[in-house]
């Protein structure tokens, strides 16, 4: 998994924003889903994805300031 860069996300529109960041809240929905019923391997990926979230969360919030 490839942690986005706040710089390339900084690059990006508002919507294109809000649509990686609905993309990867359904990732991280079926990540959590394979962990509970002991599917997943890589559980590092957890943690990507939440600081991936936090990322965009934080450059929208900016960005409306």
């Amino acid at each position: 998994m490839k942690i986005m860069k706040p710089r390339d996300l900084r690059n990006m529109s508002a919507e294109g924003l809000v649509s990686k960041k609905s993309e990867l809240v359904q990732e991280l929905f079926n990540l959590k889903f394979q962990l509970h019923t002991g599917r997943l391997e890589n559980t590092s990926k957890l943690k990507c994805i939440r600081q991936d979230i936090a990322r965009i969360n934080t450059i929208l919030t900016e960005n409306r300031a």
